[in-house]
């Protein structure tokens, strides 16, 4: 299964507000922290703990990592997982207790599939860690991709909906995966470069928002945009330091670029985060897990469109309508 993020070591759990047009996705150890660190892609970021990720942090763990809709509204809800985990003694050590290390990242959908004032809180982060599953992760308009749209870079009215998509592989003794929340200015493109979710006219044909924005005279009326976000998570079963894992998750964001045209622009606020386990066997060539990391999550990306349900008005390709 394409989903099973079993061999990984790592459970996802979703929380999904379907009228609100929002959720939240939280990607934890199963019974361990994890080694992560992240790479800052776009601009238009909203994030929480990024800098517990860094080499030469003090906190060399990460108990989980949460994505999640809302705008920065959303970083709240972290403090959902942070019970869980004091709850069953999961953190960094520190005398009288422990301190659990969340790093979050958000995606805007105030208002596109839903209501502005839906946000993911704390009772649904807690909801999403303690239901959350290595066996099988739920892909389309749920978690963190609900209220996800896609191709708005020339305004919210030509959008198709985005959502979360995951893929994994395995070559050899090594398994990876990626998960990808798609809520992106560009349209999404497959394998071959072909668009396969978009801005599109009302006759279905795709308007292709970078050739049509490469087509504006400098200085002519710049597209309204809705702001936007692609946030990715890469896990993988092989031991790597941070150093080396700020590495992977840099190169697996060359996907965006093939994935996404634009990608990472000023109004994107993509983040691409990479997890493995802190102790494991030992680990292949970093080139390697690069070049595997960029393939999972183009495909994850691709999938994260391909099984999207309309919402709110908004076009999915998935078809089914949520109620």
């Amino acid at each position: 299964m394409r989903s099973d993020w079993s061999a990984l070591g790592i459970a996802v759990g979703h929380a999904t507000d379907a009228p609100g047009g929002t959720g939240l996705t939280v990607i934890r150890g199963v019974d361990a922290p994890l080694r992560a660190a992240v790479a800052v892609l776009g601009r238009a970021t909203g994030t929480r703990e990024i800098g517990a990720l860094a080499p030469d942090h003090v906190a060399a763990r990460t108990d989980a990592i949460l994505l999640t809709g809302g705008s920065a509204y959303g970083l709240d809800a972290a403090s959902g997982i942070m019970r869980w985990m004091e709850e069953r003694g999961r953190g960094y050590g520190v005398p009288g207790g422990v301190v659990p290390i969340v790093p979050a990242a958000v995606i805007f959908d105030l208002s596109p599939c839903g209501s502005f004032t839906a946000r993911p809180n704390a009772e649904m982060a807690y909801d999403a860690c303690d239901r959350a599953l290595p066996n099988f992760v739920e892909e389309g308009s749920v978690g963190a991709g609900t209220g996800a749209t896609v191709g708005k870079g020339l305004g919210i009215e030509y959008a198709m909906k985005g959502g979360v998509g995951c893929w994994t592989e395995q070559v050899g003794a090594l398994e990876i995966g990626a998960l990808a929340v798609v809520n992106a200015l560009g349209d999404v493109r497959d394998e071959c470069g072909r668009i396969v979710a978009g801005a599109r006219k009302m006759d279905g044909t795709y308007l292709d928002v970078a050739a049509t924005l490469r087509g504006i005279p400098a200085g002519g009326p710049a597209h309204l945009t809705t702001p936007n976000t692609t946030l990715a998570v890469v896990a993988m079963n092989a031991t790597f330091s941070r150093t080396e894992l700020a590495q992977v998750a840099k190169a697996a964001g060359a996907a965006l670029a093939r994935r996404i045209t634009p990608a990472s622009t000023s109004h994107d606020g993509d983040i691409v985060f990479a997890i493995c386990p802190l102790n494991s066997a030992p680990s292949p060539s970093l080139l390697h897990v690069e070049v595997l990391a960029e393939h999972v999550l183009g495909v994850a990306i691709e999938r994260s469109v391909r099984m999207s349900r309309t919402l709110g008005g908004i076009p999915g390709l998935g078809g089914e309508v949520l109620s």
